[in-house]
C-alpha cells in the first residue's frame, strides 16, 4: 500500500463524507456496496444510505444548527483489493440549550476494489475516551503552533485560563497568553511529545509530558528545545478545554 494509494483512500473518503453532508444520494448508491452493513447495529445499504439523508436534510433546513464533520489523523492500510481505513471524526452540532459540544469518535471503513472501483462492505464508529480526547488535544495544540491558529487556542483556553511563562516564571491570562501567540514571531517546524502522562479525576484533568519543539526563532536561529509540561484541563459546557499551562525547559 504505497502512499500514493493512502492518499488516494483518504480522497475517496473524504468526497464520501461530502456526499453525505451534501445529501447525494446517486453518489452514496455507488459508495455503498449491495452487501453493505454497519456495526454494531447490523444497517444494511437501505437504511444507512436513509439515515446520512436524513440528517442532511436536517442540516440544510437548520443551518444555523447544522452539524460540522471533520475527518483526519488517517490510518490506512491497502491490498490491490481490499482496503481498511480508519480516522478521527470530530462532530460538533448545537446542543438544546444553545451550547456547542463536540463529540470525538474513531471511524473504521473496510473497502472491497468491485468492477473497479472501490465499495464500502462494512463500517463501525464508536465514541473514544477522555483519555483518547486529552491526548487528541494536546496533539492538536501542537499543530496549532506549527501552524499559528491562534483561533483553536481562542476556542480551547477557557475564559479564566493561565499560563506560566517557563523562563521568567510570570502568569498571564487567557488574553494576554493568546496575544503572545499571535505576536510570536518564531516558526515552529515541528513539535514532538513524549512520556505523556493523563490523569482524569471528575471532570478535571492534568496531563503532562514532554514537548521538543524545533524551529526557527525570531532572529531567524534554529532551535531545538525540550520542555516539560503540565497542563490541566475541565470539562465545561460537556467538553474539555484548557485551564492552566506551564513549561520548564530542559537543559
Amino acid at each position: 500500500c504505497s502512499e500514493t494509494d493512502k492518499k488516494a483512500l483518504e480522497t475517496f473518503d473524504l468526497a464520501w463524507e461530502a456526499a453525505g453532508q451534501r445529501g447525494d444520494r446517486a453518489y452514496l448508491e455507488s459508495t455503498f456496496a449491495d452487501d453493505f452493513v454497519a456495526l454494531p447495529e447490523m444497517i444494511n445499504k437501505t437504511r444507512t444510505i436513509d439515515n446520512i439523508l436524513r440528517r442532511a436534510e436536517r442540516n440544510k433546513a437548520n443551518p444555523q444548527t447544522a452539524d460540522t464533520v471533520i475527518s483526519d489523523n488517517y490510518i490506512i492500510s491497502c491490498t490491490p483489493t481490499t482496503a481498511t481505513i480508519t480516522h478521527r471524526l470530530l462532530v460538533t452540532i448545537n446542543n438544546s440549550a444553545g451550547r456547542e459540544e463536540t463529540f470525538y469518535n474513531r471511524s473504521v471503513h473496510v473497502l472491497e476494489k468491485r468492477d473497479g472501483r472501490w465499495q464500502a462492505v462494512t463500517n463501525a464508529n464508536h465514541e473514544i475516551s477522555d483519555y483518547a480526547i486529552l491526548d487528541y488535544m494536546k496533539r492538536d495544540w501542537n499543530n496549532a503552533l506549527i501552524k499559528r491558529d491562534a483561533a483553536w487556542f481562542e476556542r480551547n483556553f477557557t475564559a479564566d485560563a493561565s499560563e506560566i511563562d517557563g523562563k521568567t516564571g510570570a502568569i498571564s491570562g487567557r488574553a494576554e497568553a493568546i496575544a503572545k501567540i499571535k505576536a510570536d514571531k518564531s516558526a515552529v517546524k515541528s513539535a514532538e511529545l513524549s512520556e505523556m502522562d493523563i490523569r482524569i479525576e471528575g471532570g478535571t484533568a492534568v496531563v503532562t509530558g514532554i514537548n521538543r519543539f524545533k524551529g526557527r526563532d525570531e532572529k531567524n536561529q534554529p532551535f531545538d528545545v525540550r520542555v516539560r509540561f503540565t497542563d490541566t484541563f475541565v470539562k465545561r459546557d460537556g467538553r474539555w478545554q484548557i485551564w492552566a499551562t506551564q513549561e520548564t525547559r530542559i537543559l
